[in-house]
């Protein structure tokens, strides 16, 4: 039985996997995982988390569990996903856990791992933390006495994170005269995207900033974005910001109020990284999501897109095997390596509000030659994920539909990796045809999926 998706362990929480249970057991088997350490020193695991209700319960599974095996975990509370992957360097610990579903439901829950250098752990990794928690090696191990370890709640890492956000801008540059909106999602970036964005001189006005348990992502936050939209014309914003529950993606909104996603965000990077030298290998990484809008704005730019699955942990493999430093999704999971190693959506609108400061240009202005190819996609529910190439019905649709598009656009068919659904992209020129084209593999995959 496979624990670990494409972004770590997710489920409903108190539904197994998202149980006490296995959470105390991963915590101990993550520990064991990481082997003996040389120099006879407790290893120090990171816990942090999102403002979900039920991460109370897993935090304490898991802290039970990493104690037990005689390490310390050391509780740094409600944090972005990406600043638990500065701290795990900056604080030099073994690894880092993150208790969050990311943009999904309240009553959802996930856990993620980062290593020692703040990067996702690999596949052999987690098949490794896999094996050991169903072998049942260490269902009656643990340390005994003195060896056990201690549990520290940490208040300083908040200060940290800010720090380390606001040197990713030069020294002498600020935000002064921008009237920024934030849309917190009443996630992990409630409290510290405000300051962040505050203490480097912007107007900022946040919503959806008082998380009470059950509220995460609810109608906002960027897999919501008529919520930032709005907020923006009411409050007249030179540029709006919505990030998603764990603060790893990041949607924004121009002075026109023109939803800015995660394609025109690479876009925007990418031609002022290519005209300053300093886009590595003049390559873009992304995904079979990647709408093609954005391959054809890079390839006027001579650069070059690379597409991976989707992921976040894919997209940074990558770019670590390629010498790559910019990668990302078009939900909003931007990767700027040079900066932090994993998506950031509190540095992403750093580094893109540093292009409007250096430019003196607007938001709308520093994106006007990408034009996204019209696309649409559709969720299927699913109850079971068998092999897509397995399937005859769904595989002769997508040929068809192939065929229908002519070479003028793209079909992705594949499943979520968080989510019990079978997602089904079309993209082309011709509304009509992407209709037709999604409608019979819709179809196909009802009759035999759902």
């Amino acid at each position: 039985m496979k624990l670990f998706g494409t972004d770590g362990i997710r489920g409903k929480a108190n539904v197994y996997p998202m149980v006490g249970d296995l959470a105390y057991k991963l915590g101990k088997a993550l520990v064991y995982a990481l082997g003996n350490n040389t120099k006879n020193k407790k290893k120090k695991i990171i816990i942090g988390k999102d403002t979900r209700l039920s991460c109370y319960m897993l935090e304490s599974a898991l802290t039970s569990g990493v104690v037990s095996m005689g390490a310390d975990a050391y509780l740094v509370g409600p944090m972005p996903t990406p600043a638990i992957a500065f701290l795990v360097r900056s604080m030099r610990a073994d690894a880092g856990i993150v208790i969050s579903a990311s943009h999904n439901p309240f009553d959802d829950n996930g856990i993620k791992i980062f290593s020692s250098k703040g990067l996702k752990l690999d596949d052999e990794i987690e098949s490794r933390i896999e094996n050991i928690i169903f072998s049942g090696k260490l269902d009656n191990k643990g340390e005994l006495g003195k060896n056990l370890g201690r549990a520290y709640r940490i208040r300083d890492t908040l200060g940290r994170y800010i720090v380390f956000a606001k040197d990713t801008l030069p020294y002498t540059m600020n935000l002064e005269g921008l009237r920024i909106v934030l849309d917190c999602a009443n996630g992990a970036t409630y409290k510290v995207a405000p300051m962040i964005f505050e203490e480097l001189g912007a107007e900022v006005i946040a919503i959806n900033d008082e998380p009470n348990g059950i509220n995460i992502n609810e109608k906002c936050g960027s897999t919501y974005p008529s919520a930032i939209i709005e907020a923006s014309k009411l409050y007249r914003a030179d540029v709006g910001i919505a990030f998603d529950g764990d603060g790893d993606r990041v949607f924004m909104v121009d002075e026109r109020y023109n939803l800015i996603d995660g394609d025109i965000i690479l876009s925007i990077l990418a031609k002022d990284m290519k005209k300053k030298g300093i886009l590595k290998n003049n390559t873009v990484v992304g995904t079979v999501m990647t709408n093609y809008g954005l391959e054809k704005v890079l390839a006027s730019q001579g650069v070059k897109l690379e597409r991976v699955d989707v992921g976040d942990k894919n997209i940074v493999k990558r770019m670590i095997e390629g010498g790559f430093n910019l990668g990302g999704e078009q939900s909003g999971h931007i990767v700027l390596s040079d900066l932090n190693t994993t998506g950031d959506g509190i540095i992403t609108a750093l580094a893109v509000l540093s292009i409007v400061k250096q430019k003196r240009k607007s938001l709308s202005n520093l994106y006007g030659d990408y034009k996204k190819v019209p696309e649409k996609t559709v969720n299927v529910s699913v109850k079971e994920k068998p092999p897509l190439e397995d399937i005859k019905e769904i595989q002769n649709a997508i040929v068809e539909a192939k065929k229908l598009i002519d070479n003028k656009g793209r079909v992705v068919v594949r499943y979520s990796g968080t989510e019990p659904f079978l997602r089904i992209t079309v993209e082309s020129d011709d509304f009509s045809k992407i209709d037709k084209c999604i409608g019979s593999i819709e179809k196909a995959a009802k009759k035999v999926l759902s």
